[in-house]
């Protein structure tokens, strides 16, 4: 079941809950929450007051992804605020088995995010700490800015990470985040994704509908 994440990250920022209503109606199953903190990424985005604010006007579970290098220290703080998935960077200065365990303490799914540079088997040990509705976030762009073009290189990664989990018999969830339209969609699909992060596709169509559709 293929599950789309509407990120909302070049949304406009003084109307987010109109946002997230036009993405609910055009069919999409969560909203993309992202988290950037000015030093793992260079670029400052929404926190946690917003995200408080912004959890009242939708019912649409929100995935949130934190880029920011101290992940562990803020997990509960966002769990409070409104998040329903919560993703940390690998790369981040946490401890990712801890930061995992915290976040599965707090009664929600956790997400390991793994940037494009980053070998996935970096995540192959963490995955005896997961459960069915938890899931590895794998980063189809760089971490930082939205709108950024597809990087195609990382079709191996998902085809090696679900290739790694059905032999495992593990029932974990892959989500993509980056680049995704109709055509990079279904290649991720093919490889082995079941959570698809959509932004300007989404944000920009003329028909959100259509777009979600296109995803499916």
């Amino acid at each position: 079941m293929i599950s789309i994440s509407a990120s909302i990250l070049n949304g406009d920022l003084a109307h987010l809950a109109e946002t997230a209503e036009t993405v609910r109606k055009a069919g999409a199953d969560m909203l993309h929450y992202d988290v950037m903190d000015g030093c793992f990424v260079d670029n400052l985005s929404f926190g946690i007051p917003v995200l408080e604010s912004l959890r009242p006007c939708t019912l649409m579970p929100i995935d949130v992804h934190l880029m920011i290098e101290r992940p562990l220290h803020y997990a509960e703080r966002f769990v409070r605020a409104g998040a329903d998935l919560l993703s940390f960077h690998i790369e981040s200065r946490s401890d990712a088995a801890e930061t995992v365990r915290e976040i599965q303490s707090l009664g929600i799914a956790a997400g390991i995010a793994v940037s494009p540079e980053t070998p996935v088997e970096t995540v192959y040990p963490l995955l005896p700490l997961l459960r069915p509705e938890d899931f590895i976030l794998l980063m189809t762009v760089r971490p930082g800015l939205g709108g950024q073009a597809f990087m195609p290189e990382v079709l191996p990664k998902i085809e090696a990470l679900r290739a790694k989990l059905r032999a495992e018999d593990q029932p974990l969830h892959i989500e993509v985040d980056g680049g995704i339209n109709a055509v990079t969609g279904a290649q991720c699909r093919k490889a082995g994704a079941d959570y698809l992060v959509a932004g300007s596709y989404l944000l920009r169509a003329d028909d959100p509908a259509a777009a979600v559709a296109s995803l499916r």
